[in-house]
């Protein structure tokens, strides 16, 4: 099976790479501003935004399946129209799709929610990834869009340099007790999106971990797990700062779940696992 990763070279698509390569799956990837990097991958710049540029890439390695784990933050033509413009082309060469979301299209007011839930959300950001999850179903039916939250893992994910920064005073901050998420391991979260990608799946599915954590809780768990001085992480609350966004979103994943082999382990877990580096590719 040939594999495209779109947004190959940021944190989730490197281990979406390395556990396509893996698997003997051949695998291309895309990037917005310089490859990953995994050797022994056929690299492609591409800027979501030119139609013309994607249809050439997806002419060029003719997937079987397309998963986009693009990042366009809140940058409307590339978070919200460039799934479409993913979702039309993998349509057009009969590729299978899976779009990653995000915790991002809800608002926090309901707390709790599954994949029945309707995107509410406050933020541009959210307004984006939600627009593109109705566009990729929309275009492209049988596609998996996937939510998921907080990505964490070998280290290297943005919330956990910020831990280490604030942990070794090397950075002023605080981290949040009023912001709750439930955070996913990036080895747990790629396993699981190719393993639907695998099946018959199609329409919405949560991907996160069972944990509902404060970015402070999760904070402590990474600063112990790595040796570090959990008590020089400061918090503070979201809800005082000029930070947009909801501040309580906790995505119910035991639907989605149940259909799959891959676990999804809560941070309390995967916490307690020292960091190891993966191979790469």
């Amino acid at each position: 099976m040939t594999v495209l990763i779109i947004g190959g070279s940021g944190f989730l698509g490197a281990e979406l790479i390395r556990q396509a390569r893996s698997a003997g799956h051949a695998t291309a990837a895309t990037y917005a501003t310089r490859p990953g990097d995994a050797s022994q991958v056929a690299w492609y710049a591409l800027d979501l935004q030119d139609a013309r540029r994607l249809d050439d890439v997806m002419a060029e390695v003719r997937p079987h399946l397309v998963v986009n784990a693009s990042s366009g933050k809140d940058d409307w033509a590339v978070t919200a129209e460039g799934p479409a413009r993913i979702a039309t082309a993998a349509a057009k060469y009969g590729s299978r799709l899976v779009h990653v979301s995000s915790d991002a299209v809800f608002s926090g007011a309901r707390t709790h929610y599954d994949e029945s839930s309707l995107p509410d959300p406050v933020t541009p950001y959210g307004a984006a990834k939600a627009a593109a999850e109705t566009a990729v179903l929309a275009v492209h039916p049988e596609a998996v869009v996937a939510r998921t939250s907080l990505i964490i893992g070998h280290g290297r994910s943005v919330h956990e340099h910020f831990v280490h920064e604030l942990a070794t005073g090397r950075r002023n901050g605080v981290l949040f007790t009023d912001d709750i998420r439930c955070p996913v391991h990036v080895t747990d979260l790629a396993a699981a999106l190719l393993e639907l990608a695998s099946g018959d799946a199609a329409g919405i599915h949560h991907l996160a971990g069972p944990d509902a954590l404060s970015r402070h809780e999760l904070g402590v768990l990474i600063a112990r797990r790595d040796g570090l001085d959990a008590s020089r992480l400061r918090t503070g609350l979201r809800a005082d700062s000029p930070l947009p966004g909801a501040l309580d979103v906790r995505l119910d994943s035991r639907a989605t779940q149940r259909k799959l082999r891959t676990t999804l382990r809560g941070a309390r877990q995967f916490c307690l696992v020292p960091v190891a580096q993966p191979v790469s590719p």
